[in-house]
């Protein structure tokens, strides 16, 4: 729910790619938009899916929702991970019971809308998928789940879920969970990282052939996944910690080691993962305040108003939003430290994600612009845009053990 509120936040504006390089650039950046697979590895949509008057299949903008087929058409996008997110509650077995089904609803309906639009969606569950659907002028809508809150303690499920056509698991989000500790729990760590259910957890994933993704979780949880995992990670929707110095964020020390490991950081348009804060705007201290009235909301009513308030705090107190040319430094930052092979993207759409030129999906094309500028080669780009994710992607599938 607090994602879904953070998300009232990012209001943008278009900025087209003609406005600042010209046409010449325009035409070169969707020529390669046309021939690369482009991936964002994290949204936060199947909320969205959830409310009423939501339809996916029509064009829609900022803040109702960043994501649509028509804007990922738009915006060159051949697939897109929709991740069922449920917020870390109390681990009572009556809430560990409600974010289970919460899981499942948000699953199911991300079948029903692809479904309902099955000439421009289709849920796929193989890396390869996504080479077959973009022939057939279609999205390619992938499953993840952020936070293994909904499994419990009860390991079957991660079987469950994979049979459901989940493909990664975000192993906790921002708090602790039973299967490890979060980078950003204000209680500190619990389990001096991967708890022992965890282990088992990561274990079953390898066998499966299902992705791990690491981000949100603590630094201590990370080295004990790459250390423990048979195939290489993803961080989802992370950022570089040596730019904006969220806890959230990789340290170069993690960022070699995941290099190491084989695997790939999805760049995360979040603002304050891209940009350190202004601790001393008026946006800045109210919408502190709003959050901490939030996290003590009790009930539905409460949380209504304050969601209310948000939206007009955001007006009266507009935030200045990271630009693209900020998101494409961390691309440089990894580039420059281990290797293009080893960085994309993962939007956070819906769940806060979007920056000053790329408020949605259909703005993507405006980071190739960038990248293009700064010299990037179509190659590099193609990397960036999905090629590494897709190389993980398939080396988790091939490790699969029956």
């Amino acid at each position: 729910m607090i994602k879904a509120v953070y998300s009232l936040l990012m209001v943008g504006g278009l900025i087209t790619n003609s406005s600042v390089f010209g046409e010449g650039v325009d035409k070169k950046v969707m020529k390669i938009h046309e021939k690369v697979i482009t991936v964002d590895t994290h949204c936060d949509t199947p909320m969205a899916l959830l409310d009423e008057g939501f339809d996916i299949g029509e064009r829609n903008a900022p803040p109702k929702s960043r994501v649509d087929f028509p804007r990922m058409k738009d915006g060159g996008l051949d697939a897109i991970f929709f991740a069922a997110f449920t917020g870390q509650k109390e681990r009572t077995p009556e809430n560990t019971v409600n974010a289970y089904r919460l899981a499942h609803q948000m699953i199911d309906e991300t079948y029903k809308v692809c479904e309902e639009n099955s000439e421009m969606a289709e849920v796929a569950t193989k890396s390869e998928d996504v080479l077959r659907l973009e022939k057939k002028g279609k999205r390619t809508i992938y499953i993840g789940m952020e936070n293994g809150f909904p499994l419990g303690k009860d390991l079957s499920r991660v079987d469950e879920f994979y049979k459901r056509g989940v493909r990664y698991i975000t192993l906790c989000h921002s708090s602790n969970n039973d299967i490890c500790d979060s980078s950003t729990d204000k209680k500190g760590p619990e389990h001096n990282g991967l708890s022992d259910f965890g282990k088992e957890v990561v274990e079953r994933m390898n066998d499966l052939g299902m992705l791990i993704d690491v981000s949100h979780i603590s630094d201590k949880s990370f080295f004990d996944v790459v250390e423990l995992s048979k195939t290489p990670v993803i961080a989802s929707h992370s950022s570089v910690r040596s730019i904006a110095h969220h806890k959230r964020n990789f340290s170069d020390e993690m960022l070699l080691a995941l290099a190491k490991n084989g695997g790939v950081i999805q760049i995360c348009l979040l603002d304050d993962y891209i940009k350190d804060p202004d601790t001393t705007s008026v946006n800045y201290r109210k919408q502190k305040e709003l959050w901490d009235k939030f996290a003590n909301a009790k009930t539905e009513s409460e949380k209504k108003k304050l969601r209310e308030e948000w939206n007009t705090l955001s007006e009266k107190y507009p935030k200045r939003m990271p630009t693209v040319e900020d998101c494409v430094d961390h691309i440089d930052y990894v580039k420059n430290l281990i290797g293009i092979d080893y960085v994309g993207i993962g939007s956070d759409f819906d769940g806060g994600g979007g920056l000053d030129g790329v408020a949605d999906v259909s703005e993507f094309p405006n980071i190739t612009t960038e990248m293009l500028r700064r010299g990037y080669t179509e190659e590099e780009i193609r990397k960036v845009w999905g090629g590494n994710f897709l190389r993980v992607f398939k080396k988790v599938e091939i490790y699969v053990k029956t």
